[in-house]
């Protein structure tokens, strides 16, 4: 064995405890990893087990053959009599998909119509997670998404609205393996029901069973193409495995940086053996091996520990999208990610925590080795380096500062161009870089000593370690303080375009919007007494709408809208952007265009005065001044129990829906994120571990001169929180400030959010603080159990 092994081993064997410790962040970080891939292919799982299949009867396909575009009405379909002609060769069957309208616990359709597919009895088209496949006229299946939220079992009965928005019930008899995306329902229904709920169903493609392919492509002709089955056509593979990559990267990325953090402050601690090595001849390079070795075992064990943590953090991960709503937008819900590893994942997770060890620790072990022995054998009780150093690190921090400073100042100068996002990210780079790298070991003290002068004794003291090693401090709080930085400006960024969205859906819009989920006629619709003025627009042919001139004039100003003042019979109000034409054409017939309105006021359709002969499609109305919207649906929808598909829209749904989306990205940006904050509070709990070693004889005295457990415990605690609170609050300050640059960077007319994104800071900087403390549980427990004798005599 060389001399590098076994000085490997020999470190193994007499601190393995200190050999392990800069493995646990790797750990944490190929644990995120392995869950990220674990979650993604439970994820990708339930998708492609939900996934239409083709029957293996099906010996042919028939689609119409791509063609450009066209406004053609003329162009082949596939239709009945594609249909018969086929029959003439094989059993022909179509695959169609509809709508329908699935009604809710009160009888009342949703905004949201089920989307419906149609399957033969004999042709299963759709997997079901439970249940049998629906075979009788009143049978149905549905996604298990909806099943999921509204507690649906097989067996149970549903009410459907039919094509003429009669409410009736169906029972379901299974539970589809697919589930609907953003809580969309899905249905699977026979032809007979299918055309109960939708006449006109769209048929995307013709399966064909029986005859040889000469036949079907004679039969179809030269305007259609047939194809071979494929089975496994709308399956998506592995394609959402890389949703959840980036961030498992980057808390890779973390977890190196805190990595190498430990490694420096293991390989300082034993200094004085490297320098006794050196004085009896070792060369640098064995002692290098030596640690490049200890690194790779180190990654190694943190892989399969990582490995092993991988499959419950992905179960955790899993339960939070569920309990969040994220779940819902990739169409799964209550996903079962493996516990335990596959062999793969396991060798995957020792491979990558190995390289990364041994690269995390390439340039501490280096730069220990290089020291001289005369200098390590010397007793320092700090981390005081030369002046010639610490002035080429001030002059190096200043220019990088320097440049974040400039590169910021240039992206708001080219707002709006495409150098501008470039000019913020190098700017942040540097700023970081600079502030909290180079100067690092300066910062970091400055803010902690802000810290100490709010607080008690343990603050202080606290305080006074920081000072103490701070160039540890600072690679201990840089981790942590990237993470919160990114954590803190995709908040803020997030916050800003939820603002802007708010905008956008506090233009003019109507009060509220009568319509049916379906596009049905309207049945008459009763006044009701919380509306001050409404209007009924009916239906064209080429798509504008009528109304009476009167009531719509009186709808605008119950709006506070102005334009149509001039709108008469057989005139035309249109939306800003059509204002250039002199006219508006429907049913045949020309009508002056006299005035505009906002387009979203009318949903972006010209207005016709006096064409009223067409269905009601819409009601506008105008509500009285503190009318609650929610209650005038209440109302409105009980005088008409009859109609379970006349749906209201209102104002506040618009923002609500832009609200949801919001906040559904924010949340998972911030769980995501949050792995790279866990991975970097690891750092504290490692390094002060190492502190309470160093400090054996120190944490003795305090011992010795009276100084109780709990003051103990309560000083490591309280470095921890300084730590912690030095991180957050810097990096959610710099995360702030690149936030705002970011935004006027951009040249949108987008605010800051202001107030309401800092509970969500707040609370997130609460929980880093609380796994500081958690972190710091073994150190303070550590700390509190030196004996005042055993631990002096450690000097």
């Amino acid at each position: 064995m060389s001399t590098s092994l076994r000085l490997g081993v020999a470190e193994f064997r007499a601190r393995p405890g200190r050999a392990l410790l800069p493995g646990v962040a790797l750990v944490v970080g190929v644990a995120c990893l392995l869950a990220a891939l674990v979650l993604s292919d439970a994820l990708t799982r339930s998708v492609d087990e939900g996934a239409p299949l083709t029957p293996s009867t099906v010996g042919h396909v028939v689609d119409v053959k791509p063609q450009p575009y066209s406004e053609n009405p003329n162009v082949p379909k596939l239709d009945a009599a594609l249909l018969a002609k086929l029959s003439g060769v094989g059993r022909a069957v179509p695959v169609q998909e509809g709508q329908a309208d699935l009604l809710d616990g009160n009888g009342r359709a949703g905004e949201h119509r089920a989307e419906m597919m149609v399957q033969q009895p004999d042709l299963v088209r759709w997997p079901l997670a439970q249940g049998t496949q629906p075979g009788a006229d009143g049978e149905i299946a549905i996604d298990k998404l909806t099943a999921y939220e509204r507690n649906i079992k097989p067996g149970d009965k549903v009410k459907l609205a039919a094509a003429d928005g009669r409410p009736f019930e169906v029972t379901v008899t299974g539970i589809m393996k697919k589930g609907g995306l953003d809580s969309r329902p899905i249905l699977v229904a026979g032809p007979v029901l299918a055309q109960k709920l939708d006449p006109e169903p769209f048929t995307k493609e013709i399966w064909v069973i029986g005859g040889a392919r000469d036949a079907v492509a004679s039969a179809a002709g030269a305007s259609y193409v047939v194809w071979d089955p494929a089975p496994d056509a709308d399956k998506i593979g592995n394609d959402l495995t890389y949703i959840l990559l980036p961030f498992s990267i980057l808390a890779l990325a973390t977890a190196v940086f805190v990595a190498s953090a430990t490694f420096r402050a293991v390989y300082a601690q034993r200094q004085r053996q490297t320098a006794l090595l050196r004085c009896i001849g070792a060369q640098r390079g064995p002692l290098v091996r030596r640690s490049l070795f200890e690194a790779l075992v180190t990654g190694a064990i943190a892989g399969v520990g990582g490995a092993l943590l991988g499959g419950p953090m992905a179960w955790l991960l899993a339960r939070t999208f569920d309990v969040t709503g994220i779940s819902a937008l990739f169409g799964a819900v209550e996903l079962s990610p493996d516990l335990l590893p596959s062999l793969g994942y396991v060798i995957l997770g020792v491979v990558v925590a190995a390289l990364l060890s041994v690269m995390a620790a390439v340039r501490p072990a280096i730069n220990a080795a290089r020291v001289s022995p005369l200098a390590a054998l010397r007793e320092a009780e700090n981390e005081v380096p030369p002046r010639s150093v610490r002035r080429l690190r001030l002059v190096f921090g200043v220019l990088f500062t320097g440049g974040a400073a400039f590169l910021a100042l240039v992206a708001i100068a080219a707002k709006g161009t495409v150098a501008a996002p470039l000019a913020v990210t190098f700017s942040a780079i540097a700023a970081v870089t600079g502030l909290f790298w180079i100067l690092g070991p300066v910062t970091v003290p400055f803010i902690a000593r802000l810290f100490g002068k709010i607080g008690g004794t343990q603050w202080k003291l606290a305080g006074a370690e920081v000072r103490r090693m701070p160039q540890r401090s600072a690679s201990v709080a840089l981790p942590l303080l990237l993470a919160s930085s990114m954590v803190t400006f995709f908040l803020v960024v997030l916050g800003g375009a939820q603002d802007m969205a708010s905008a956008f859906a506090n233009e003019e819009r109507p009060d509220a919007t009568v319509v049916d989920a379906g596009e049905r006629p309207l049945p008459a619709i009763p006044n009701q007494p919380e509306a001050a003025a409404s209007v009924v627009l009916h239906k064209t042919k080429d798509g504008p709408a009528g109304v009476d001139p009167e009531q719509f004039k009186a709808w605008l100003k119950a709006q506070n809208v102005s334009g149509g003042d001039e709108l008469t019979s057989g005139t035309a109000i249109v939306p800003p952007h059509m204002d250039e034409k002199p006219y508006v054409e429907a049913d045949g017939k020309q009508y002056k265009i006299v005035g505009t309105v906002p387009g979203s006021i009318t949903g972006w359709t010209p207005i016709i005065g006096g064409l009223t002969s067409g269905p009601a499609t819409k009601v506008l109305v105008a509500l009285k001044p503190g009318t609650d919207p929610a209650a005038f649906r209440a109302s409105l929808q009980a005088a008409l129990p009859n109609n379970p598909t006349v749906i209201v829209q209102t104002d506040a749904d618009e923002r609500a829906e832009a609200d949801r989306y919001m906040h559904l990205g924010t949340v998972l940006m911030m769980v995501l994120l949050g792995l790279s904050v866990a991975v970097a509070v690891t750092g504290i709990g490692t390094a002060l571990t190492i502190s309470v070693q160093e400090r054996r004889k120190e944490l003795a005295l305090r011992r010795a001169l009276g100084v109780t457990q709990g003051g103990l415990q309560g000083g490591v605690i309280a470095e921890a929180i300084m730590l912690a609170l030095v991180g957050v609050i810097g990096g959610g300050v710099l995360g702030f400030v690149y936030a705002e640059i970011a935004i006027l960077a951009t040249g949108i007319d987008m605010s800051l959010p202001g107030l309401k994104v800092v509970l969500p800071l707040v609370i997130g900087a609460v929980a880093v603080v609380v796994l500081a403390v958690v972190a710091a549980f073994g150190p303070s427990r550590g700390a509190s159990r030196i004996r005042p004798a055993a631990g002096l005599a450690s000097g």
